[in-house]
């Protein structure tokens, strides 16, 4: 198992055609719309087929404001390396600090000599890779007197001047299969950036451990080298194979990619705006939360055992389920303060079951209660999102934004990409015609009634409301689209967004005052 514990990055990998140059910048541009953190594409100078990627980069880039991007991978034989550096710290310092530098040693060498590249073997490709990385350090490494020397068999720079530096740290990925590029990353590169369609099985694995010896034997930690992998696959109703199925289908298999494999970073080779809606709103937000709960587990399980306080008994007698969570079991459900904004009702209140009441002699490890705490602490973040949304919809109201930049950023919420909160999982419901079930109704929501079917009633309400807040979020999309045709319509989104208000708020606190104990109790983590 190798999980470097690196953060979860999800990005596209978009074709860079020349048949309808608006449409490719439209794809990705609409990459950052859904919430994907990383745009990339292939750079074959010699393909008339495609735009040059270093122009379309510098022009996506100016039509984005969020989103990383690279080229996936950089074409070095014909790109001189101290002119690469210079430009990949210009395009990185106009951008705010978003581009990424990915390399290749080259291939299609036919076409690369054809358009005046020089034709090298395997080897020299490596040899060429490994000067043309410390040509580009050495020109951003401006704290460094004295110019760039480089005396290479096939790069030499003598006395350039350095500058300029990058925005940040650019991270140099490199494409490499074989294992002379695999030890070139480990010793020089930031990450390892192969595509899945081009490896067999066990190559993954094989991978990581040539990177991580030759990491370490250069002084390095393996956790230094990011894993990306470039991915295809198709979305379906049921599945048909490896990453061939549904949304969920897709989250259990770059799950086990991320904690078997340590891939960091998966990038999405498709240009169907509806296969990166689907990747960005229904297959990142449960692969985070899959391998969070996960981390969370092997964490607890490698922690040194502390010497742990008696448990204290709960007290015998409850004045409330509010207090039901007093005594011994310190976590504290988020009351409802009743307070309500808008004189519309989506759902009876008083209909709401509940679940059984604790047991006043049970008590509780702090490992037992973290799992509650971990619930609020999630719903904490939608309600500090809600009271974003109440300030966009204040900025639209004073002028100081127009409703179209509003609507982008609340589509790009994790209330509305990520899956809504049931425990330590999270559920979504990103189009009112989903029919299939989601992680959680074939996981959390079966253990729960299994362990106590006493939660049954419980659980699903909870799912029913789910369904309602999706059509209240519908609403507010619905109100800012009327807004930006008709200004005159303020009223009616303040009025959408109201309702959100009282029915996320409320939604949030029955949730917590109904699982934070049985969650607890039953050992779901």
């Amino acid at each position: 198992m190798s999980d470097y514990g690196h953060d979860l990055v999800f990005g596209s990998f978009v074709t860079p055609s020349a048949d309808n140059p608006d449409r490719t910048v439209g794809v990705a541009v609409l990459a950052e719309q859904v919430g994907l953190d990383l745009v990339t594409f292939q750079d074959h100078p010699y393909q008339p087929a495609f735009l040059d990627t270093w122009t379309l980069l510098s022009f996506v880039a100016a039509r984005t404001n969020r989103v990383h991007l690279a080229a996936n991978v950089t074409n070095l034989p014909l790109r001189p390396p101290a002119v690469l550096a210079r430009s990949v710290a210009s395009l990185d310092l106009l951008s705010g600090g978003r581009i990424s530098l990915g390399l290749g040693a080259g291939a299609f060498w036919d076409a690369i000599e054809a358009m005046g590249g020089r034709r090298l073997t395997p080897g020299q490709g490596v040899r060429a890779l490994e000067e043309a990385i410390e040509v580009v350090r050495q020109l951003w490494d401006v704290e460094t007197r004295g110019g760039v020397r480089v005396d290479g068999e096939f790069h030499r720079v003598v006395g350039a001047k350095r500058g300029p530096a990058p925005a940040h740290a650019v991270p140099i990925w490199l494409g490499a299969y074989k294992p002379r590029m695999l030890r070139l990353t480990g010793r020089r590169a930031d990450g390892w950036l192969p595509s899945l369609g081009y490896l067999q099985p066990g190559d993954l694995t094989k991978g990581n451990a040539i990177i991580d010896d030759a990491a370490q034997q250069a002084g390095r930690s393996p956790r230094d080298v990011r894993r990306l992998l470039n991915i295809a696959g198709e979305f379906s109703a049921v599945g048909r194979g490896p990453l061939n199925g549904p949304a969920e289908q897709w989250a259990e298999e770059l799950a086990e990619l991320a904690l078997e494999e340590g891939v960091g970073t998966f990038i999405l080779g498709s240009d169907d705006p509806d296969d990166l809606r689907r990747f960005a709103g229904e297959v990142a937000p449960a692969v985070r939360e899959l391998v969070a709960a996960e981390r969370d587990r092997g964490a607890a399980a490698e922690r040194t055992p502390e010497p742990e306080p008696e448990p204290v008994a709960a007290p015998p007698v409850r004045a409330s389920r509010a207090t039901a969570t007093g005594g011994a079991f310190a976590v504290v459900p988020t009351p409802d303060d009743g307070v309500r904004r808008s004189e519309q009702q989506v759902w009876d209140e008083s209909t709401r079951p509940t679940g059984p009441e604790p047991d006043p002699e049970r008590a509780y490890t702090p490992q037992e209660q973290a799992t509650g705490a971990h619930l609020v602490q999630i719903h904490d973040g939608l309600r500090a999102e809600l009271a974003q949304i109440h300030d966009l919809i204040e900025q639209v109201a004073a002028g100081e934004i127009d409703a179209g930049a509003a609507r982008s950023h609340i589509n790009t919420m994790t209330m509305r990409q990520n899956r809504w909160t049931l425990g330590v999982y999270c559920e979504s419901y990103c189009r009112i015609v989903t029919t299939h079930h989601t992680i959680e109704d074939q996981s959390l929501f079966p253990r729960l009634r299994a362990r106590d079917p006493r939660l049954g009633p419980v659980v699903d309400r909870l799912e029913q409301e789910h369904h309602v807040i999706h059509d209240v979020l519908e609403g507010v999309d619905r109100a800012l689209v009327a807004y930006v045709g008709s200004p005159d319509g303020l009223a009616e989104l303040r009025a959408a967004v109201d309702l959100l208000t009282d029915a996320l708020l409320s939604h949030l606190s029955y949730e917590e005052r109904e699982l934070v104990e049985p969650l607890a109790r039953l050992g779901i983590a």
